[in-house]
């Protein structure tokens, strides 16, 4: 009777610690990947909301086989090396280099490429519609998923605007100073692209912190 009693206690502990681990998984994703989703979305423009919640959706929260042998953590397809499982997924060095990948995987296709100069940050819904119009997931339910994860763990306060008429600091503008105008789709990667510059270089130049624009923001070049 002792050792039934034992292994029943034992039974409802290990429940209990596998439901707090399951309740902790989402929130030490978000973390562990957080500041990789931030980089991405301030060098390119995607919401770092899209970039963690799709990530999150494909993985299991890094769980599934594919991500923990291959470290793909976005269902992109592709050659892998993995004695390990067979698959058609694409196998990676790093998880950093999957989310690398998945930036670079929306940049390269024609449906997806437009959403850069389209949408904003913010607009994370349009951003996940555009996603998926362009095939990147066969499930009706996908939009809606992964919408529902952005929208559980507040992942949209990742991509917040600044807001209007918030000022950097002040910065001493040459009297050559080239200036630029912000329009509606442009990014940061963008406009350094086009006038042969770097991310950083603008950033250092506008005293920024981070990536977003707004409309109108004039930016010295």
């Amino acid at each position: 009777m002792f050792i039934a009693l034992f292994l029943t206690l034992s039974l409802v502990a290990g429940n209990a610690f596998q439901l707090r681990a399951q309740k902790q998984l989402p929130e030490t994703y978000i973390e562990q990947y957080k500041e990789a989703a931030l980089h991405y979305m301030e060098e390119y423009g995607c919401p770092a909301s899209i970039i963690l919640a799709i990530a999150m959706h494909e993985s299991a929260y890094g769980t599934s086989r594919v991500a923990r042998h291959l470290n793909n953590h976005f269902g992109i397809k592709g050659p892998n090396n993995s004695k390990i499982i067979r698959s058609a997924y694409k196998g990676y060095d790093s998880v950093e280099e999957s989310f690398a990948d998945f930036i670079a995987f929306l940049k390269r296709r024609k449906e997806t490429e437009q959403l850069f100069e389209r949408y904003q940050p913010h607009e994370y819904q349009k951003w996940i519609q555009g996603i998926a119009r362009s095939g990147y997931a066969h499930s009706t339910s996908w939009s809606s998923k992964v919408i529902g994860i952005i929208q559980k763990y507040n992942l949209h306060e990742l991509d917040m605007k600044p807001e209007e008429g918030t000022a950097v600091a002040a910065l001493d503008e040459p009297d050559n100073a080239e200036l630029y105008t912000v329009k509606q789709g442009d990014t940061l990667y963008d406009i350094a692209r086009k006038y042969g510059t770097t991310v950083q270089e603008l950033k250092r130049n506008n005293g920024l912190t981070h990536s977003r624009l707004r409309i109108g923001q004039q930016l010295i070049l």
